[in-house]
């Protein structure tokens, strides 16, 4: 059975509402799983509380600071805080962090920054090594909602994952992106499904649930599930309509 997370960033949220009543929300709907992005910024022991009561899982959550890897002056901080999202992560039951590349750098050719991505990438496996978490670098498009990001092939993601050639290392798939940059999931994870480690879902246009764009999620879905991956799904859009009777509708459009 499929693993569908519910980030709570967006879903089950409701104005001037406390972050763990999205939790029990998705519970009451029937996930099994939720995510998010910052830690820092949120209260650590309601959510550990929250989880405790619900039984949920956490299946990802991002990587501090979000600064940019690009930039190899970066190293020692990202690594630090590295370090600290690692601990996070496994107080939470996480098995995925989430990092971005950062921006495409004036003054540094493409060939300076993606070394310096690597080796920061390199690096931080020394980090994860034996923790039990992982580490998924994240392709965004560059067309509408990252404009300027340095990473928007997914390609180029799992080419960078495999020169750093560590285990601990992959992507965070996000078909959402990837359509937006019209790549073709068949193409770009061909031969290398093992090497992504999170998928996140939503359509286009609008970013919106599943079923109200154009993107053939459920086809996707399917490739991705019938070559080997078995890891959770994101479900990271923006809903259109409040309410756990939309989330299920979403899902049940992903099979």
């Amino acid at each position: 059975m499929r693993l569908y997370s519910a980030c709570i960033e967006w879903l089950f949220a409701e104005e001037g509402d406390h972050f763990t009543d999205r939790i029990r929300r998705a519970h009451a709907a029937g996930l099994k799983a939720i995510e998010f992005w910052r830690w820092t910024d949120k209260d650590l022991d309601a959510i550990e509380a929250a989880l405790q009561e619900t039984g949920l899982k956490v299946t990802s959550l991002v990587a501090e600071p979000m600064i940019a890897l690009t930039d190899a002056t970066n190293r020692e901080t990202w690594l630090k805080g590295l370090a600290d999202s690692v601990a996070v992560a496994k107080r939470l039951g996480a098995p995925v962090l989430i990092a971005q590349a950062g921006d495409d750098l004036e003054g540094f050719t493409r060939d300076e920054q993606r070394k310096a991505l690597t080796d920061t990438l390199r690096a931080g496996a020394d980090i994860l090594d034996d923790s039990g978490v992982r580490l998924g670098v994240e392709p965004l498009n560059i067309r509408i909602d990252h404009v300027g990001y340095f990473l928007d092939s997914t390609r180029e993601g799992l080419d960078i994952v495999d020169d750093v050639a560590r285990p601990e290392i992959g992507i965070v798939y996000d078909i959402y992106h990837s359509a937006v940059m019209d790549e073709r999931t068949e193409d770009v994870l061909a031969g290398r499904i093992d090497r992504v480690f999170h998928v996140h879902v939503a359509d286009h246009p609008g970013r919106n649930e599943p079923g109200t764009g154009t993107i053939d999620l459920a086809h996707r879905l399917n490739w991705i599930f019938s070559n080997g991956y078995t890891g959770a799904i994101g479900m990271e859009y923006k809903p259109t309509a409040p309410g756990a009777d939309a989330v299920k509708a979403a899902i049940a459009t992903l099979g």
